[in-house]
């Protein structure tokens, strides 16, 4: 899965601890995350897209073998 995380934490001037802080989860993950190496559960999605005050969609999106898998 793609991801905006690391743009928008630059954008609104957070450290990956910082984010972690606010979504109560450790610094590796919020890597993890923007890596690409782990998708985020459902719950820790929302939390995300609360601190930046998007959707979901707006934030995460599927990639190309995502999407033709999918279909």
């Amino acid at each position: 899965m793609k991801n905006d995380l690391r743009v928008l934490r630059a954008e609104h001037d957070l450290t990956q601890a910082e984010l972690a802080d606010k979504l109560g989860v450790s610094r590796q993950t919020i890597n993890a995350i923007e890596t690409g190496k782990y998708d985020p559960s459902l719950p820790l999605a929302f939390k995300i897209a609360g601190v930046f005050n998007r959707t979901i969609e707006e934030i995460f999106s599927p990639t190309t073998t995502e999407r033709t898998t999918n279909n």
